[in-house]
C-alpha cells in the first residue's frame, strides 16, 4: 500500500513539474518570416490602410513578418490603389492578376501562393 501511494506521488510530482516548466516557458510566436518572404517573392502585394482594423488584424497576423510584406498604404498612393480598383482593405493582388478582398487567413495565403506554411 505504501508502494502505491509513493509511486502516485512520484508520477503526481513529475506531471506537475512539467505542467510548471511548459507555464514558465514565454509563448513565442511562431515566425512567418518564411512565408512573408515568399508570398513578396512571388509578388503578392497587400493594398491597405492604416486605419482600417481589417488591415490592423491582417498585419498581426504576421507579426514582425509584416516588414517582408509588399505592402501599400493607399490612402498615401490613393492614385495607385484607384489604377488597381482598389475598392476595399484589405486587398490582396497576386503575380497573375488575381486577388481576394478582406483579411485572408495564413493558411489562404499559403494555398493561393503554394509559399510554405510555418509549423
Amino acid at each position: 500500500m505504501n508502494k502505491i501511494i509513493i509511486i502516485s506521488a512520484t508520477v503526481a510530482a513529475l506531471v506537475l513539474a512539467g505542467f510548471a516548466l511548459l507555464l514558465s516557458q514565454p509563448n513565442q510566436p511562431a515566425n512567418y518570416d518564411s512565408l512573408a518572404q515568399c508570398l513578396t517573392d512571388k509578388g503578392a502585394v497587400m493594398y491597405g490602410a492604416a486605419w482600417c482594423s481589417h488591415c490592423q488584424a491582417q498585419k498581426k497576423d504576421f507579426g514582425d513578418a509584416f516588414r517582408l510584406i509588399n505592402y501599400v498604404e493607399c490612402p498615401d498612393q490613393t492614385e495607385l490603389c484607384l489604377a488597381k480598383n482598389i475598392s476595399g482593405y484589405p486587398t490582396w493582388i497576386f503575380s497573375d492578376g488575381s486577388r481576394l478582398e478582406g483579411a485572408q487567413s495564413l493558411a489562404d495565403l499559403s494555398a493561393k501562393t503554394a509559399c510554405a506554411l510555418p509549423k
